[in-house]
């Protein structure tokens, strides 16, 4: 498989651009997949700039990188700090994350991520998870998936949603994702039925891999490890990611009020570089349908 078929990169050069500054400066790229964005990366790094890629989804090694300035490191990235500390760098010069779930994440049928094809309610993004989709759907409570489907999905039918999950799995338990879409997929109109069918996908997706934790984890540690006018730079799918995103290279924190230390002089890390978020060309859409929702964000670290 190509690396272009794992995963075709999105907002590339945007993203890099905003990126790198310094050639020989030390860069993380927190998403490799299909190692798109890392090799873009590479490409302006001279002979002593470094970079560091994360990324739990075991089928994302097989992308490894033949470069000595390149490491690649297993892991989910809420661990970057303890990781970067290990490798001897405290400090970085950039931050890249290109969130959400690889082509090659959905295009996998047994991976269970995608409405369109049958396979395992998994849905995992690393093997080493225990939660999984069957879980979720067959042992969480009403009010569990209630509160799943309203807050990842974003569904004004979570009640019924939820409801209809739990007298199904009480005749037969859910195995594929075949079983979840039939099961629930005549509660929506049929104009947006693909849309909400998504949506149930999404939070049940966020969830078994707790996305939102992992984001939050990394924009906490992004203070700490950028150095100054080092660049935060995130790529952002749907607005459960794109509005924490905001709210921190705004004000710090994930409630977007910029605080003030005891002299009355606000405390922001960062600087937004821009007021509105870059988005992907018509023609890049074109060519990468799933391009069309990506909002990229860049901040710089204040000294």
């Amino acid at each position: 498989m190509s690396n272009s078929d794992y995963h075709q990169p999105v907002l590339l050069r945007e993203s890099v651009d905003a990126l790198v500054e310094d050639i020989n400066g030390v860069y993380v790229d927190v998403t490799f997949g299909g190692g798109g964005h890392s090799r873009e990366v590479l490409s302006r790094l001279g002979d002593k700039g470094k970079l560091i890629a994360f990324d739990r989804d075991e089928d994302a090694q097989s992308n490894m990188i033949d470069d000595p300035r390149f490491t690649l490191v297993p892991s989910d990235f809420r661990f970057m700090q303890n990781h970067l500390r290990f490798l001897g760098h405290r400090k970085v010069d950039g931050i890249l994350a290109d969130l959400g779930v690889s082509s090659h994440q959905f295009d996998v049928p047994e991976r269970g991520f995608s409405i369109r094809t049958e396979g395992k309610l998994d849905m995992r993004m690393g093997k080493t998870t225990e939660l999984t989709a069957a879980k979720v759907v067959n042992k969480y409570d009403e009010g569990e998936l209630i509160r799943v489907l309203k807050n990842y999905g974003e569904l004004t039918y979570a009640r019924k949603l939820a409801s209809i999950i739990v007298s199904r799995r009480n005749e037969q338990k859910f195995q594929t994702t075949e079983d979840l879409v039939l099961a629930i997929e005549k509660v929506f109109p049929p104009a947006k039925r693909m849309q909400n069918l998504a949506k149930v996908f999404q939070g049940i997706r966020i969830e078994v891999n707790d996305e939102m934790g992992s984001l939050q984890a990394l924009l906490r540690q992004s203070v700490d490890v950028l150095k100054p006018s080092g660049n935060l730079v995130v790529i952002a799918y749907h607005s459960l990611e794109d509005r924490p995103v905001k709210r921190f290279m705004r004000a710090g924190n994930s409630e977007g009020e910029v605080k003030k230390d005891f002299f009355g002089n606000p405390e922001r890390p960062f600087t937004p570089l821009a007021g509105k978020p870059i988005t992907p060309s018509k023609e890049e859409i074109e060519r990468n349908n799933r391009a069309r929702s990506a909002k990229l964000r860049v901040a710089k670290r204040n000294d």
